[in-house]
């Protein structure tokens, strides 16, 4: 099964999480497309049974605005009953901006694998080990 990773990252920490998703889903035996939202296209998520999205938390607890929040705006009707994990940094706050994102997929009908995953700042070896476990999930 081909799964897609689209993620925004701004200073490559979000970008790290999303690699590490991607070897989850390998490990599995799926292949991992690993797309930067700019790269990302409604297709690619029509076409998939199960994706992986990420991104950081900006401002205040919000996704990135300029990118990603259109993005997942343009495909909230396309994952009804579809596999999601999601997953994203931050740098300040308790993570509101992951909880209201994890409503808001379920509110359209995705089937999230679990929680959503959050590491403070450049991931750890904690994080990432958690980042692959999520992507053997999908």
């Amino acid at each position: 099964m081909k799964i897609p990773v689209i993620y925004w990252s701004g200073t490559g920490n979000t970008e790290a999480m999303a690699n590490a998703v991607a070897e989850g889903i390998k490990a599995n035996g799926n292949e991992a497309v690993l797309l930067p939202v700019s790269q990302a296209s409604v297709a690619d998520v029509e076409a998939a049974e199960a994706l992986a999205l990420g991104c950081a938390a900006m401002g205040d607890e919000v996704l990135e605005e300029d990118e990603m929040e259109p993005f997942v705006a343009s495909i909230e009707g396309l994952v009804k009953g579809k596999r999601l994990a999601l997953f994203g940094s931050y740098d300040w706050g308790d993570g509101q901006w992951m909880r209201d994102w994890q409503e808001r997929m379920k509110g359209c009908g995705a089937e999230l694998v679990k929680d959503g995953l959050i590491a403070n700042l450049e991931p750890d070896d904690e994080a990432v080990a958690a980042c692959k476990e999520l992507g053997k999930a999908l």
